[in-house]
């Protein structure tokens, strides 16, 4: 399980510039079964993914086709863990 911490590097109007593309990238991987979920920081300073992957590989893959990243309006960290504690309903995730 890993954790995206996406910064902006820009201010929101070159994010909102990308933000139609980034959902349709967010999408693909929901529809791949790898993102559990995501939103925007409060503030709106970056955003968080939570991911499902084999390796950080994977992960870095994922993340270099981020139109945020593609256009330099983001930067990326990667955080790994393995989660032994959650929800009933998490459970499908791990």
């Amino acid at each position: 399980m890993y954790i995206i911490v996406l910064s902006y590097t820009h201010g929101l109007e070159k994010i909102e510039e990308h933000l139609a593309v980034h959902r349709i990238f967010l999408d693909k991987y929901y529809a791949l079964n790898k993102f559990i979920c995501s939103g925007a920081q409060n503030p709106r300073t970056g955003g968080i993914i939570l991911c499902k992957a084999d390796s950080r590989a994977e992960v870095e893959g994922i993340v270099s086709e981020d139109p945020f990243n593609i256009h330099g309006a983001a930067s990326y960290t990667i955080i790994e863990f393995n989660a032994t504690k959650f929800a009933p309903a998490f459970e499908q995730f791990v």
